[in-house]
């Protein structure tokens, strides 16, 4: 993991933290993190010289294979990297992109990733370029990597052409699929939040699912939607989306936008948020940033400060007093989940007709 400091350290140390845990999500085992304080990026080598020689020493000390940047990188740059590590080396947001192939299960999901997957490539055939095999991962079980597909830019372009044709029919169901809940009168709630933040297990609790839920990066890919009776016994819908992150790449936020906007759509939006991460501030502001790049910053939303459990009192009511109206929960409490069908109850309003669930809406 190799990263630098332009500004405050501690950003910089708690972004490689976080870079640490992707590569652990890819498969991979972080074994050294290097961390140089500069003003500004190499433009050829990204790290300085001297720095660059350290960490070639320590790459064939340790034996590693790949060395992960945590920002994109030009191709040159990496290439030169490359030559000078003797090793692979692969940015922020290819390790992004390679997660998520290897977590896409569903036929909407494969395509959205092999999508961005190309987008990212494409920008960068130049010279000896980048070979789509080098991706890494793939997509399920033919991707990219698997199938050796060209990497010729008018090729490429004619994919892209066929995966957007493709996912255009996956947002026309989707569209139509909103018009009959709206006719039906059934209100849509989203969970959206930073990756790991616990909106699985806090959509498990309020649903009475068992979707997979664990201690890692982008659990849920596939997004989920369940219908679920408030205490008022109206029938509304919930989902749970893919987690966002710092730096979430353009590529896969274009690629899935057929998915994102069932967030956009939604009536009420809860936000959960990690209240005991280090990096809690930086996380609420990718999230939101998100959010406003996929047109849902108007969307009401309540904000949901998870895993309180592991913060003092005196931190949980400025939480609060921070986004009124929020709520401060552990979403591995049983009591969670009504908790917040009760603030769901009371944000989309009472008197509401009660829809019926059709079958395939979800």
């Amino acid at each position: 993991m190799i990263g630098l400091a332009v500004g405050r350290r501690r950003a910089a140390d708690l972004s490689l933290d976080e870079l640490a845990g992707l590569a652990r999500a890819a498969g991979a085992t972080p074994v050294l993190r290097t961390l140089q304080e500069r003003r500004h990026p190499d433009p050829r080598t990204f790290l300085g010289r001297g720095k660059v020689e350290e960490l070639a020493r320590a790459c064939d000390e340790r034996a590693v294979d790949v060395v992960v940047t945590d920002a994109e990188l030009a191709p040159g740059q990496r290439r030169a990297l490359e030559e000078a590590l003797a090793c692979r080396v692969i940015d922020r947001t290819q390790l992004i992109l390679d997660i998520f192939a290897r977590r896409a299960r569903t036929r909407e999901g494969k395509l959205q990733v092999e999508l961005a997957q190309l987008r990212y490539l494409l920008p960068r055939l130049v010279g000896a370029g980048l070979a789509l095999s080098r991706l890494g991962g793939g997509i399920g079980t033919r991707g990219p990597g698997e199938t050796k597909l060209e990497t010729d830019r008018r090729r490429i372009r004619r994919r892209m052409g066929t995966l957007g044709r493709q996912i255009d029919q996956v947002r026309r169901r989707r569209a139509q699929l909103r018009a009959r809940r709206t006719k039906q009168r059934l209100r849509t709630v989203a969970l959206v939040g930073y990756t790991n933040a616990g909106k699985t297990t806090l959509f498990n609790q309020m649903t009475g699912d068992d979707a997979a839920a664990s201690d890692a990066l982008f659990v849920t890919l596939d997004p989920l939607v369940r219908r679920l009776r408030l205490p008022d016994r109206r029938v509304i819908l919930c989902s749970d989306t893919v987690g966002f992150i710092d730096r979430l790449p353009h590529a896969l936020v274009a690629a899935f936008r057929a998915t994102l906007e069932e967030v956009a759509e939604a009536d009420l939006l809860l936000h959960v948020s990690d209240a005991s991460s280090p990096n809690r501030d930086r996380q609420v502001e990718a999230v939101r940033s998100v959010l406003t790049e996929i047109g849902a910053d108007e969307v009401p939303c309540v904000m949901i400060w998870n895993k309180c459990d592991q913060v003092v009192e005196a931190e949980r009511r400025r939480l609060e007093r921070a986004e009124p109206g929020s709520v401060c929960l552990s979403a591995l409490e049983a009591g969670s989940g009504p908790a917040v069908l009760e603030v769901i109850e009371e944000r989309l309003g009472r008197g509401v007709p009660e829809g019926e669930y059709v079958n395939g809406a979800a």
